[in-house]
């Protein structure tokens, strides 16, 4: 008995990269690494620099991050401080939800972020330069957690979506979860 549930458990398991988990989770349907995705948006997508829920923080490349990093803004704090959900950043492949993120450039334009690093059980010493924000689609329809019955049921595709990426997610201590 105790082999199946091993067995079924690690079936189960779901080792995540940054980008298709933002994909399933924003709806955005953007493919490639995660430094490609803020060029691929240019006509597709509405892109800019200020956070929205259900929108994409495009991070660019760098030394220590190649392929550059995307995630998805799941609450706004406040104009310099979001929420995000995204995918191998603290612990690779994991799931880390609602985690802190702060605009630490100096124009307050979200071309410079920190990032909450589990490991550091903070926003640690490290500074990301971003492209902006990709949006899903129409202002009124970026929030896939928030507005639902809209777009002929895409929005409680998103939700759903969500539901399965996050029944993935490992919890992170000293993460913020935040519940209805």
């Amino acid at each position: 008995m105790s082999c199946s549930l091993m067995t079924a458990t690690a079936a189960n398991a779901q080792f995540w990269q940054c980008a298709p988990y933002a994909r399933e989770i924003s709806g955005i349907q953007i493919h490639g690494n995660a430094n490609t995705w803020w060029g691929q948006a240019a006509g597709r997508y509405e892109r800019g620099n200020a956070p929205k829920v259900g929108a994409v923080l495009s991070f660019r490349s760098t030394s220590r991050m190649r392929v550059g990093h995307v995630a998805m803004v799941s609450q706004i704090v406040s104009d310099r401080e979001v929420l995000l959900t995204h995918a191998n950043w603290s612990r690779r492949g994991g799931v880390e939800r609602n985690v802190r993120a702060i605009d630490v450039s100096d124009a307050g334009d979200w071309s410079l972020v920190k990032v909450w690093y589990a490991p550091q059980g903070g926003l640690g010493t490290s500074s990301y330069p971003t492209d902006g924000f990709i949006y899903g689609g129409h202002a009124d329809s970026v929030a896939p957690v928030v507005i639902a019955n809209k777009n002929n049921g895409t929005d409680e595709t998103r939700l759903a979506n969500l539901a399965i990426a996050s029944a993935a997610a490992a919890p992170v201590r000293g993460a913020i979860t935040l519940s209805n």
